[in-house]
């Protein structure tokens, strides 16, 4: 951590620098009493138009907790587009490397929120701007954009890449447990995965730096459903169970070192739970400083958890996003 960190507020990691690649567009939220049914007009209860994608959501809750985002991303020179800018450079997101198109229009999603049945629906507009290419990038810009950068995100936007990506790392495995222990097997310089589990929270699986063939042969399955039991319904913050280290098998791929954790999410009142737009990039976010901040896994996993939670109890994917000195994350503080 840095030695100048606040007395109040998050610590400021040493390492603040953050490097993100994906989706930026513009977010119209509509609140209605309930979900349209075909062929029919109805008024909202609210109205909100605010900056989204997943990729410009992710940074600037990094920005909100105290890193230093840079972004990559593509808008027109439109109205929308210029707000977008303006409205992550007001986060503290670095957009000089933002490909601005001369022509066309920015994305934008129609976002309908169900306030009876706490649910959302986006409806995605790509816009009408070429996407962006390899060729919009300079190499010169690009080692300047990583110079000091700690961790670089991709939001799996960009198709072609994401299918390279998918190709090498999908599994036939029956569950995600499994899952994790293939993919892991698969990239060995994967240092952990995460999935995410909505309401259910996230599981995480963490490779051993040393093979330790001693260690407890288990099924991963097994692993799970043990910890699973260890779950207390009776807590409502986030909680995370971790196991012992010990060797997890799949069959026909082999072992691997490592540990498995569970994360619970927060349980939100009704009353208080308002849009789940963006739950996913917020997560995301707190993971990001998690890792600069050098959090354990249960402290990350339980942080990232709270982040997403907390945005939301607000109408869109960043209107709940806690800033570094909110008196909510006082608890993660020191």
């Amino acid at each position: 951590m840095s030695s100048d960190s606040d007395e109040y507020g998050l610590p400021l990691p040493e390492s603040c620098i953050i490097v993100g690649f994906g989706g930026v567009c513009v977010d119209l939220l509509a609140t209605v009493t309930c979900f349209p049914v075909p062929d029919s007009k109805m008024r909202s209860t609210q109205l909100k138009v605010q900056g989204g994608g997943n990729a410009g959501n992710a940074l600037t809750c990094a920005a909100r907790l105290g890193l230093k985002p840079r972004i990559i991303a593509k808008v027109a020179n439109d109205i929308q587009g210029r707000a977008l800018l303006e409205e992550l450079e007001v986060d503290g997101v670095d957009t000089s490397f933002m490909v601005v198109s001369k022509e066309g229009t920015t994305p934008f999603s129609y976002i309908i929120i169900d306030t009876q049945t706490k649910t959302r629906t986006c409806i995605f507009n790509p816009g009408e701007y070429p996407p962006m290419k390899p060729e919009d990038l300079h190499s010169t810009n690009l080692v300047s954009i990583l110079a000091g950068s700690k961790v670089v995100y991709f939001d799996g936007r960009m198709l072609d890449t994401a299918i390279v990506i998918a190709q090498e790392a999908w599994t036939e495995a029956s569950t995600i447990s499994k899952a994790l222990v293939s993919i892991m097997l698969r990239l060995p310089k994967l240092k952990f995965v995460i999935v995410t589990l909505g309401k259910d929270g996230c599981i995480m699986l963490e490779r051993c730096v040393d093979d330790i063939s001693s260690l407890e042969e288990m099924d991963i399955d097994s692993t799970f459903e043990s910890l699973s039991k260890r779950e207390d319904d009776t807590i409502t913050m986030p909680t995370c169970i971790a196991s012992s280290m010990m060797r997890f098998r799949t069959k026909g791929e082999g072992c691997m070192c490592g540990r498995l954790y569970i994360g619970t999410a927060e349980k939100i009142p009704p009353s208080k739970l308002i849009d789940t737009t963006g739950a996913g990039d917020a997560f995301v976010g707190a993971i990001l400083y998690a890792i600069c901040a050098n959090f354990s896994p249960q402290i990350m996993l339980t942080f990232a958890s709270y982040v997403a939670a907390t945005n939301c109890k607000a109408l869109g994917a960043r209107s709940g996003l806690p800033y570094r000195t909110d008196p909510c994350l006082k608890s993660f503080t020191h």
